[in-house]
């Protein structure tokens, strides 16, 4: 079996979302500790769930050497950017659940400034993105449909939780 491109790129979304998980877990606890309290936790196994499964469909159905679709690729690596300025400007604060902190401060700078739920906007695109690059359409439809589904609700439960700090 070759190990091509296709299959570093899944192996780097592994990667990547396992360090993320970990770095989301130490905020979580640390903003627990601080007094924050989680909203919403009902519906985050649908986003692991959700996650786990488009990582596995992607290592399964991708072909090792597929042709480079350098115009996705190079979008893929913009929304790297972008996921990496996002994190950067939540610092402790981000997480992959939904923590309110009573004292903490509603960031508004960075991407926030354009935007009112950056992260959620790249997670949007990324995942009917990297199919796309795979050559993998319908996974890209399905996916991509259901992630939106389960954002849209996400979106409203965030926002409830904040809206006393944006008063």
């Amino acid at each position: 079996m070759t190990f091509g491109w296709a299959y570093m790129l899944v192996a780097w979304l592994v990667v990547q979302r396992l360090a993320e998980l970990a770095y989301a877990r130490k905020n979580t606890q640390a903003l627990l500790a601080r007094g924050g309290q989680e909203i919403g936790a009902e519906h985050y196994p649908l986003f692991v769930l959700l996650h786990a499964t488009w990582l596995i469909t992607l290592a399964v159905l991708t072909a090792p050497s597929p042709p480079v679709p350098w115009v996705l690729l190079a979008a893929f690596v913009l929304l790297q950017a972008a996921r990496i300025w996002v994190i950067a400007t939540l610092g402790p604060y981000w997480t992959t659940r939904i923590v309110t902190v009573p004292d903490a401060p509603l960031i508004t700078g960075g991407p926030f400034r354009f935007v009112r739920h950056p992260n959620y906007v790249v997670v949007a695109l990324e995942i009917p993105l990297v199919p796309l690059i795979l050559g993998l359409e319908w996974v890209a439809l399905v996916f991509g449909a259901a992630n939106l589904a389960l954002l849209a609700y996400r979106i409203r439960v965030e926002d409830r939780a904040l809206q006393p700090r944006r008063a």
